[in-house]
């Protein structure tokens, strides 16, 4: 791994940007490969560069809602509000798309998913480079995302030029994708870093989801994908397998005598769902480096973030 290519040299960042090039970027969430949204040619290195079929849209990011307006042709009232609520944050908007913003950033969809991350780097580096920034996951298309900027390098190489470091992310799974529907009616395309109980208290009734498709209408939304490159099998709280050998294990608060403490990663001995999301895609890299046949893992709680660990790790089951 280049260690060259990662630190805090904003202004390096910056003229990577400026110059077309790939940037690691750091949010609240998960690592980001950045490009400016508004070059086309900088846009397709992204797709390149994870492997990810042009059929499946990116996020663009924001610094703020008013910096926003390039990308967007107007801003429904309801998704104004949200946007006011939980900016900068782990929301991501679907917004009608300006036409000025390249068709490839969103599959040729006519919305684009918008958010404004809440971490000091991305957002400085929005500011100092004057760019709204196409940036999904940085990690090849299918694999695990990144959560840590070493991460991004071992995974992308010299694909990207310059990984930004601001640590391990906060949250740990991606953003809350969020449609509005012309009548005002949500839908959740993908759970993620906002609890669904935080935007259903925010808009005052229950919220449905959509989340998979095979032809996604907003980032996110593929059935099979977050693999470590080993088979992963879920654990319902009741279960008690025959573990095959060698296996690992990623458990949500108490390890397994019948599993190697090498092998194991808890996510939070505490219980917290919030440690635990902050903790999830490590934790499946981590034992990705490992020769196993399985993956365990155990399900958590159906509440605060608890759905969109499921969720991720049911893809991750998927993803053989």
């Amino acid at each position: 791994m280049e260690l060259s290519r990662l630190g805090t040299d904003l202004d390096r960042a910056v003229r990577a940007l400026h110059q077309g090039k790939l940037v690691g970027m750091p949010t609240e969430t998960v690592y980001g490969l950045a490009a400016n949204a508004f070059d086309e040619r900088a846009v397709e290195r992204i797709f390149q560069a994870k492997g990810r079929p042009a059929f499946d849209p990116l996020i663009v990011h924001t610094p703020s809602i008013a910096a926003s307006e390039r990308a967007v042709a107007y801003w429904p009232e309801s998704a104004l509000q949200l946007a006011e609520r939980f900016w900068p944050g782990p929301l991501t908007l679907l917004l009608p798309k300006s036409p000025d913003l390249p068709d490839l950033v969103t599959s040729g969809l006519p919305q684009v998913g918008l958010r404004c991350p809440d971490h000091p780097l991305a957002l400085a580096l929005m500011k100092a480079s004057g760019c709204l920034l196409a940036a999904p996951s940085a990690n090849r298309f299918g694999r695990t995302s990144p959560t840590r900027p070493e991460d991004v390098l071992e995974e992308l190489g010299d694909a990207v030029d310059y990984v930004l470091d601001g640590g391990p992310c906060a949250v740990g799974i991606e953003s809350t994708v969020l449609e509005i529907d012309s009548d005002g009616a949500p839908l959740v395309l993908r759970l993620g870093g906002l609890p669904l109980e935080a935007l259903e208290e925010a808009l005052g009734r229950p919220v449905p989801s959509r989340l998979s498709s095979s032809r996604p209408s907003a980032p996110g939304m593929l059935y099979a994908h977050y693999s470590p490159g080993i088979p992963v099998r879920l654990m319902r709280p009741e279960d008690d397998p025959d573990f095959e050998e060698p296996s690992g294990f990623i458990a949500y608060r108490y390890p397994s005598p019948r599993i190697e403490p090498a092998l194991t990663r808890v996510l939070s001995p505490d219980g917290s769902l919030d440690s635990a999301a902050a903790e999830l895609f490590h934790a499946l890299r981590e034992l990705g480096q490992f020769p196993l046949k399985v993956i365990y893992a155990d399900t958590l709680p159906a509440q605060g973030l608890g759905p969109a660990i499921n969720d991720r790790l049911k893809r991750a089951a998927a993803a053989q």
